[in-house]
Parts: structure tokens; C-alpha cells; sequence
């Protein structure tokens, strides 16, 4: 499995995201230090209703916690932009 389907059906087992677009951004990187170690960076924008009620902050750590030991093994960088579906809709 790809290192991007990897971090795919992580998220998308842990928070049911009703749209997920994941962005591999590690050759904008090159020569920087952190992709040294074969981490890479990536955006994601995920939109699901388990972050109701939750503060930007939470959120990041659901995505987070989501990804577990992959922050520590594949993912160097992580941009996320986190919402509901009933901000997603109203972001159009």
C-alpha cells in the first residue's frame, strides 16, 4: 500500500470523513531538512461531523491521534484544514 492510501484509511477509519482530498507536498520540500529522513509532507482538507463541537485545536489532535505511530514514521509535515459538513457547505 502507498504511503498516501495508508494515511487514506487511517483517516478514513478513525473519522468517517464525508470528503477527503490528501495532497503528497513533499517535492516542494527537497532539500529541506526535515524530508532528510524520508518523512514527507502533506496537506489534507477533511470534512467530517466528528469535529461538531470541537475547536480547531481538537480537531487537529483527532487528526492526529488518527494517524498514530504515522506521524512518527511517515509523515514529516501535516497542513490541515479540518471542518464540518455544514461549514464545508457554507466555505463554497
Amino acid at each position: 500500500m502507498s504511503r498516501i492510501a495508508t494515511i487514506r484509511a487511517a483517516l478514513e477509519g478513525a473519522l468517517q470523513p464525508v470528503s477527503l482530498e490528501l495532497v503528497d507536498d513533499s517535492h516542494l520540500h527537497a532539500g529541506h531538512a526535515g524530508a532528510a529522513t524520508g518523512r514527507g509532507h502533506y496537506s489534507v482538507h477533511i470534512v467530517s461531523s466528528r469535529f461538531a463541537g470541537l475547536t480547531p485545536i481538537a480537531r487537529h489532535r483527532r487528526v492526529y491521534e488518527a494517524l498514530g505511530a504515522l506521524m512518527q514514521t511517515d509523515i514529516h509535515a501535516l497542513s490541515i484544514r479540518a471542518q464540518t459538513p455544514e461549514e464545508a457547505a457554507r466555505s463554497r
